[in-house]
């Protein structure tokens, strides 16, 4: 059994005297008669649902469940009853079709992120609204050419998407590959954050922390705590890892271990880059291969800081948001004999590289944070170029089939990771990272007063959609524009 770090036992109230039952047996922590939380145990993986002859029809029911977590019961929200939802499988050329039944008090609707669908009508459309109650039918075709990889859905009704996703509503998406890559196990493994009060239910989520973007003191994997993994020495894993944590950054290490980077946010690099550690924003999707080589190693998340209002909020850790401790989430256990050594790797396919080609258009986007509305006991005011979301307004039109230059711009002191919808970014400039090959993502870490360029193809689809901050807070609070391709 792994033990929960000190911060996170005090972010539940379950040390010192929080730890004593005050009150009787509806106290959430005396449902097993101990304050710790039950790890190590054997992980599981979302139920699969596969496509079969072209097509996968789900039924998705978005509910408040009740469910154990770390072997304490809990309530949530959930997809069919399970945390995370099913993971949905597919081949390029599929057609998805999701009926999405509302469950909940408040309004919802469904966001398949980072893959290349229209937009329009009952596609990727994020200005859907189902009521409580209401059932609304999806159809998604995945085109013919649709980079394989790992994505996922979500939640993205404005207002409430950081609420949603932070109670429990998120799953995976695999776009399988046409050939094969040769490994002994493909784990799903969904990393994402859950805050819940005494009694076991949903913690209320004060200004400040939606202000900084909320962070649960549990931090799951398949919404277990600290699950443990087996392999024997020489086995080589694929892991599809998805944060979908609403406001968390990961970075990822797991010693002991070969472990390379086949695959970013769904674009499979040429050749696997071996790795010591993989930097995670919130909605970004990593495809690791792992060489289990021998002993006992622990998959964990280190300290990131990404940024805060120094002095402003008193009750963060020195004024600034991000994880401040390393954070276990997952053992790793290698034993047994040895398996034959297996097949290499074939060389992935390329990645279209923007830089060589015609630019219709230079763009520059401004992501601020406003403090006069703290400063009165109310929020900030989070915009881009100067102006907050607004669903009837047409913030950017462009071309369909050209190719932008946009610089993201960020003059506020906190990370911004910003997501556009339907088409990817290629990142062209950014001074953390060496950029000699095409470097392809769907959500950009943008840095607190920094900038980063990217290259965008407009491709496939026309519609209107939206770009936002992937700190779902702060979409929620305004940091979010409208785009239409035509």
């Amino acid at each position: 059994m792994i033990a929960l770090t000190r911060r996170q036992l005090l972010a539940l109230g379950l040390t010192g005297a929080g730890a004593v039952a005050v009150g009787g047996a509806g106290l959430w922590w005396t449902n097993t008669g101990g304050a710790g939380f039950t790890t190590g145990a054997d992980l599981a993986e979302p139920q699969a649902l596969s496509s079969s002859g072209g097509r996968l029809d789900v039924a998705l029911e978005a509910a408040p469940t009740r469910l154990r977590v770390g072997g304490r019961t809990a309530n949530a929200w959930t997809f069919n009853g399970t945390l995370p939802g099913p993971t949905l499988r597919l081949r390029p050329g599929d057609t998805l079709g999701v009926t999405l039944r509302n469950g909940l008090r408040d309004a919802t609707n469904l966001h398949v992120h980072g893959l290349h669908v229209s937009p329009q009508g009952n596609g990727d459309n994020p200005f859907v609204r189902i009521g409580p109650g209401e059932t609304f039918g999806y159809r998604y075709a995945i085109p013919e050419g649709h980079p394989p990889g790992t994505y996922w859905y979500h939640p993205h009704h404005h207002g409430m998407a950081a609420e949603q996703v932070a109670a429990g509503l998120y799953g995976a998406i695999v776009i399988e590959d046409p050939g094969t890559v040769p490994v002994s196990r493909d784990r799903v493994l969904v990393v994402s954050d859950l805050a819940l009060d005494a009694t076991g239910n949903l913690a209320a989520v004060s200004p400040p922390e939606r202000m900084m973007g909320r962070e649960g003191a549990l931090v799951l994997v398949n919404g277990q705590v600290v699950p443990q993994a087996s392999a024997a020495p020489g086995e080589r894993e694929r892991w599809r890892l998805v944060n979908a944590c609403p406001s968390r950054f990961l970075r990822l290490r797991l010693d002991g271990q070969q472990v390379r980077l086949l695959a970013r946010d769904g674009r499979r690099l040429r050749v696997p880059e071996e790795i010591t550690e993989v930097d995670l924003a919130p909605g970004n999707r990593a495809d690791l291969i792992v060489e289990a080589r021998t002993g006992n190693a622990v998959l964990r998340t280190l300290p990131v800081d990404r940024g805060g209002m120094d002095g402003m909020m008193g009750h963060m850790e020195d004024g600034r948001s991000g994880t401040t401790e390393p954070l276990d989430l997952m053992s790793f256990n290698v034993a047994g004999p040895p398996v034959q050594a297996m097949l290499p790797i074939p060389e992935g396919i390329g990645l279209r590289d923007l830089r060589y080609e015609t630019l219709a258009a230079r763009r520059t986007l401004t992501f601020a944070m406003g403090m006069a509305g703290m400063m009165g006991g109310g929020m900030g005011a989070f915009t881009i170029n100067g102006r907050e979301f607004d669903p009837d307004r047409l913030d950017e039109t462009v071309r369909s089939g050209s190719v932008e230059e946009w610089t993201l711009v960020n003059s506020s002191p906190m990370d911004h990771p910003i997501h556009l919808h339907v088409w990817p970014m290629q990142v062209v400039q950014d001074a953390s990272r060496n950029l000699s090959e095409p470097t392809w993502q769907d959500v950009v870490i943008v840095p607190a007063f920094g900038q980063v360029k990217v290259l965008i193809a407009f491709d496939g689809f026309s519609g209107r959609t939206v770009f936002h901050c992937h700190i779902l807070d702060h979409e929620d609070l305004g940091m979010m524009g409208t785009i239409e391709a035509r």
